[in-house]
């Protein structure tokens, strides 16, 4: 996936929606009959200082590390349903989104069940290290910083990024990101919407604060001009806070990079990591797309 598409949102009728289980069913049938081999992570490619002895799904089970609070890549559901996974760590609670949708895909190839264990954001890295969860699949972005600590599949999604603001702001009417020159822009700690801030000349670039939802609380309450936001997700904040505008700039104005999305696991699990990356090749545009509209739909206000 290589193009930065236009999402639908409402158009498509969840009960359209490709089931997991059958979307991908003749392509995942011919990758295993079972679950993968596991991988001792012990040797020299340890994944982090300090990583412990583990195994990659030693017990069928694919543990899968995200926030559960990121719709619609991922939220916390208290009702089972077709399209979610247990969260193990919160007793009687569910994990739905994109990213869930991705997860069950990628479990179902390799032959286990996967449940998914919620983590603060700053935490998932650690975490993998530490045998906590076999995968982030977490909308996070293979960068050089993560990469020397783990590795990641091809993305398994493509984004972009844009502004956000106030109703009536000064900036609502702005074509170029270089019209923010001067304004006060806040974006997300350890993330990407914090570092593509500084393509804004003489931008005020604001001390990032750790969620999503402290950026808008941050807009709401006046204390920044302008957050970063992937446009992908401009449908779920504007339904929840309708005073919100999201920018998105003319073609060659806005941000110069794309935002893949990747699946992280620990170092030395080449191998799974190839069996993944065949799964996820095997998932159309036409059904990523599809997957992405129909977690919008029926994802939390």
């Amino acid at each position: 996936m290589s193009d930065t598409r236009s999402f639908a949102t409402a158009s498509t009728n969840r009960r359209g929606f490709l089931k997991l289980s059958g979307m991908t069913a003749l392509s995942l049938a011919a990758l295993t009959a079972c679950g993968p081999a596991a991988q001792d992570n012990s040797g020299d490619d340890a994944s982090a200082e300090g990583a412990t002895e583990t195994t990659f799904a030693a017990d069928g089970t694919l543990r899968v590390g995200m926030e559960a609070a990121y719709a619609p890549y991922n939220w916390q559901a208290t009702a089972e349903s077709e399209f979610t996974i247990p969260i193990e760590n919160v007793s009687g609670a569910f994990a739905d989104g994109y990213d869930v949708q991705i997860a069950k895909t990628v479990a179902e190839g390799l032959g286990l069940t996967p449940v998914a264990v919620k983590l603060e954001w700053d935490g998932l890295i650690e975490a993998l290290g530490q045998g906590q969860i076999d995968v982030i699949i977490a909308g996070m972005t293979a960068t050089p910083e993560r990469e020397e600590s783990i590795d990641f599949t091809e993305p398994y999604y493509v984004g972009t990024y844009g502004l956000m603001v106030q109703k009536g702001s000064a900036y609502e009417n702005a074509t170029s990101i270089q019209d923010f020159s001067g304004a006060a822009v806040l974006g997300q700690k350890d993330t990407l919407l914090d570092t593509v801030i500084d393509e804004i000349e003489g931008v005020n670039h604001l001390s990032p604060v750790p969620t999503v939802p402290d950026q808008i609380s941050n807009l709401l309450s006046g204390a920044c001009d302008a957050i970063t936001f992937d446009v992908g997700n401009i449908a779920s904040i504007t339904e929840s806070h309708p005073e919100l505008v999201g920018i998105i700039f003319d073609e060659g104005k806005g941000f110069s990079e794309e935002v893949p999305v990747n699946i992280g696991i620990s170092k030395g699990n080449d191998d799974i990591v190839s069996q993944m990356n065949t799964i996820l090749a095997g998932i159309s545009e036409d059904d990523r797309q599809a997957i992405w509209a129909a977690a919008v739909e029926r994802q939390p206000e």
